[in-house]
């Protein structure tokens, strides 16, 4: 297979910053041909700086629409007549003043598939929606970080991201059932979607959410970061079997099951933090891998990234990290993020 799963699909994007020109590219990696709509002056990330819009944007195309004239109303609706999707990610009054509903743009192509990706829902208002934001407001941020400290935010935009994948896999749904139709995905959705055995906890047992130091999990003993002689290990042993190995081998002896294990948490965890402390985090993750233990050794994103060539890809004169979706006998081109409106003749010819 030379071409990518979705060649002959043509999405249509008016994307901001990162969330839907996230779930495009990925689409765009595999295949489909996707058309960046952009207003004059250019997509807001464009001022970020330019490494930032390459992330996001490869192998697009770029069309400069005013979707405020009507002029490029009707641009845009000529090109809805021969797409199968488009995405948007604006807030609701935004998307309905534009006519980037479905119902404003059946008209067209009674097929195409619009995706409205929001903060809070199409209906659910305009309040401002940020990655942030919503991580504080769906109890994300008040899960995260030590105990007695503040609530903590990740150091990556995962509302943003999540949300973006989530979206493209509804696109794709829709266009497979061979219906258009009008797809909602919001950020607020998505996180609680996240939290799924959190809220379950807590809906059917009444247990709320707990911090524990070094980010250890509520169910499973030990799984959590720890300090070593040099730099901190994440360890996750969430069965017996784990466990004996890694007992073994740290030279801890007793707690033998998991329900022992969390009941006695706070001795279990002092034993393997003095265990854990007479060597290295690189020698430990050297020692307990061939275990088939789950461990690691805490890397930063540079030291991530020079340790993973193979995810790495060059689209123009960037360097970037290539898509994660590897299908047997089909190699991503990478084409560089479009130049501002490069592509309005190649789009206008195609319709």
């Amino acid at each position: 297979m030379s071409s990518g799963p979705l060649a002959g699909i043509r999405i249509l994007e008016v994307g901001v910053m990162l969330a839907g020109p996230y779930a495009t590219m990925m689409l765009a990696d595999l295949g489909a041909e996707v058309i960046k709509i952009e207003p004059p002056g250019g997509e807001i990330s464009r001022q970020v700086s330019d490494s930032y819009f390459a992330s996001l944007n490869r192998n697009k195309q770029s069309v400069v629409l005013d979707l405020r004239s009507e002029q490029g109303r009707r641009r845009l609706g000529e090109l809805v007549a021969d797409s199968h999707a488009l995405l948007v990610n604006m807030k609701p009054s935004a998307i309905r003043r534009l006519g980037l509903t479905y119902d404003s743009l059946r008209e067209f192509n009674e097929s195409i598939v619009c995706v409205a990706m929001t903060g809070f829902g199409l209906d659910g208002g305009d309040d401002p929606a940020f990655d942030y934001v919503i991580q504080a407001a769906t109890g994300v941020a008040a899960m995260t970080g030590d105990p007695q400290g503040p609530p903590t935010l990740p150091g990556y935009s995962s509302a943003d991201n999540s949300t973006g994948l989530t979206a493209a896999l509804g696109l794709l749904a829709q266009i497979v059932s061979g219906r258009g139709g009008q797809v909602d995905v919001s950020l607020q959705d998505v996180m609680l979607s996240q939290l799924n055995y959190r809220a379950a906890a807590y809906l059917n047992d009444g247990i709320e959410p707990q911090r524990h130091p070094n980010g250890a999990h509520s169910y499973y003993v030990p799984a959590q970061l720890f300090p070593t002689a040099d730099g901190y290990l994440a360890l996750f042993i969430t069965h017996d079997g784990f466990w004996a190995a890694f007992a073994a081998e740290a030279g801890i002896e007793g707690f033998p099951t998991m329900a022992e294990r969390a009941e006695r948490r706070d001795e279990v965890l002092a034993l393997v933090s003095a265990a854990l402390a007479t060597d290295t985090a690189a020698n430990w993750q050297h020692r307990l891998r061939p275990l088939g233990i789950p461990v690691a050794a805490v890397r930063t994103l540079p030291e991530a990234l020079t340790a993973t060539p193979e995810a790495l890809i060059t689209a123009g004169e960037f360097r970037l990290v290539g898509s994660p979706i590897r299908i047997a006998g089909y190699q991503p081109a990478y084409r560089p993020a479009p130049r501002l409106d490069e592509h309005a003749d190649a789009a206008a010819h195609s319709s």
